[in-house]
């Protein structure tokens, strides 16, 4: 047990073996692998992908900002060297895992043009109307994540050494601008959240 737990690929693919027991078991109760499987199929890696993408941004924004003044400066060197490249990697990818998964799901449901309306194009389905506010809510924090956040976090933390002369100002404010749209995301997570939840519940 050890050797799976100590290793993360391990881990990783044990838990992919038991996702996968649990599909046999669902196959051998009779469970067939037409449009329903695949909508829930892509419900559940879209589930997966926004845990990671969004358990990533809180762990930004209630572990590692908060906690980055109280560090001695010898040691934060260590945090934007070798954790927050790790981690901004991981967080970008996460998010367009969930975009991606997300849309077709929208598709494979028959409601994406009518949630990225927001009800104008086929009517209003409230449903459909808080899947598109939960959807547009997302897709700005996805644009956030790579063409904001990403770009200055790649000037502030010098990632694979692309800005190595960078002044240090010019490095506070990549930081700083990173940190805002950070925030930004933060905040838009949790009305994001209440529209996905609400959609499929009220």
């Amino acid at each position: 047990m050890a050797a799976l737990l100590t290793n993360l690929r391990n881990a990783v693919i044990t838990g992919v073996v038991l996702a996968a027991l649990l599909v046999v078991l669902y196959a051998v109760w009779g469970g067939g692998f037409g449009q329903v499987y695949w909508m829930f199929f892509f419900r559940w890696l879209h589930v997966l992908a926004g845990v990671m993408w969004i358990g990533l941004l809180w762990y930004f924004n209630f572990v590692q900002i908060p906690t980055m003044p109280s560090i001695p400066d010898d040691q934060k060197p260590a945090i934007g060297k070798h954790i927050a490249p790790k981690a901004l990697w991981w967080f970008r990818w996460g998010a367009m895992a969930t975009i991606v998964t997300g849309l077709i799901l929208a598709t494979l449901n028959g409601y994406i043009l009518n949630a990225l309306t927001l009800g104008l194009a086929e009517g209003f389905v409230r449903n459909h109307v808080l899947i598109g506010i939960g959807m547009w809510l997302g897709a700005i924090m996805w644009f956030n994540v790579w063409f904001i956040i990403w770009p200055n976090q790649i000037k502030a933390l010098n990632i694979d050494n692309k800005h190595p002369d960078l002044a240090a100002d010019a490095k506070a404010a990549s930081a700083k601008k990173a940190m805002l749209f950070s925030r930004t995301n933060t905040v838009l997570s949790i009305p994001m959240l209440f529209c996905m939840v609400a959609a499929q519940n009220l």
